[in-house]
């Protein structure tokens, strides 16, 4: 493929043309990049179209929604639902799943999307995205809820939108992760970053720093390590940044490496995480996995965890596999009583240098 000149359609042709029955599938996908499109003209529009305050209502849970979580939510719908691919949809601004109206064909596939991630951040104009999962349905008549309640494992499609300051669109097929700038000249999506790549080693991680005190022992273990820098345990120094937006840190990572680190804490300790499985979770650990990094809670693969509710919410760390790997080597650590808390080498009985330094 010549770079800069594949169009989105193209490319999908070319990924699924040896995947018997997929042609919906790429259908599907073009008509969520047409509700992207219009998106991307929504958001920057920023304080001249009117839709950046914020709503009397709150979404399921219990955010409050700006009017542009609702118009990007809408658009999402009105876009996909009647192309035929669809058996229905669930947002993270609906309490439960979105049916395909009667006048429309329904399909066998299932579209699982945040219309408008980071929407929080809109009067700053930081950069916002959009988040979708696509899985299978095989079953008779309307999905229900328990349709939609499926591991990330059987994913058939994820990807995201970044509207920054050009508009991407970055997609997995399960053939790798690969990136698509809209042209606005000619209206298309053209392919700018084939076979995005994590590295297995960063010397970058992005955490909200402010809640290190509900965080658990192995996360402070990790991030004090990192924070003590040349002079501690890890040997170099590493950068921590914090956008709020977890488009635009999971596109820094595809695009340069690094981790990204949601933990559960105890500041809700009712929460057994703050991001949601289905909507953001599982679309992101595709597509870092297909990069070749890693997803995980701290105590296994994310994309292994099993559903149980449509707005479920999970712990994410995910990134340069080196790094997640031993994060949930902490994690391990601790649950079973081995864990070994950071100390100086500078105070080592016989050596700047101990071995377990090195590992």
């Amino acid at each position: 493929m010549h770079l800069g000149r594949t169009t989105l359609s193209k490319f999908l042709i070319d990924q699924l043309r040896h995947m018997p029955g997929q042609s919906d599938l790429s259908a599907l996908l073009v008509d969520v990049a047409a509700a992207i499109k219009a998106i991307s003209a929504l958001v920057a529009r920023g304080a001249l179209g009117g839709s950046h305050d914020s709503l009397d209502s709150q979404n399921v849970s219990g955010e409050v929604q700006k009017r542009l979580d609702v118009t990007t939510n809408e658009a999402v719908l009105r876009y996909c639902e009647w192309g035929g691919q669809l058996a229905g949809m669930a947002s993270e601004e609906l309490d439960e799943p979105f049916q395909i109206p009667e006048e429309f064909k329904r399909g066998n596939y299932l579209l699982i999307f945040d219309p408008l991630d980071g929407s929080s951040n809109l009067d700053t104009n930081v950069s916002v995205g959009t988040i979708f999962s696509i899985v299978c349905h095989s079953g008779p008549g309307a999905p229900g809820v328990a349709d939609f309640l499926k591991p990330g494992t059987t994913q058939v499609a994820a990807g995201y939108a970044i509207y920054g300051p050009a508009t991407m669109l970055v997609l997995t097929v399960g053939r790798g992760t690969h990136g698509f700038t809209l042209d606005r000249d000619i209206g298309n999506f053209i392919l700018t970053h084939p076979d995005m790549a994590v590295p297995a080693d960063t010397s970058e991680l992005a955490i909200n720093a402010s809640n290190e005190r509900f965080w658990e022992p192995p996360v402070q273990r990790y991030v004090s390590e990192c924070k003590a820098g040349s002079t501690g345990i890890r040997g170099r120094d590493f950068n921590m940044r914090w956008i709020a937006s977890m488009v635009a840190e999971v596109h820094r990572i595809l695009v340069r490496g690094g981790v990204f680190m949601y933990p559960r804490d105890t500041k809700l300790p009712l929460r057994a995480g703050r991001l949601r499985l289905l909507y953001e979770g599982n679309p992101m650990a595709m597509l870092v996995e297909q990069a070749g990094g890693a997803a995980s809670t701290g105590r296994g693969r994310l994309l292994e965890v099993p559903p149980t509710e449509l707005h479920q919410r999970v712990p994410v760390i995910l990134g340069s596999r080196n790094e997640i790997e031993r994060i949930e080597r902490y994690h391990h650590e601790y649950d079973a009583g081995a864990d070994k808390p950071y100390s100086s080498p500078l105070f080592n009985d016989r050596s700047l240098y101990r071995p377990d330094a090195l590992a």
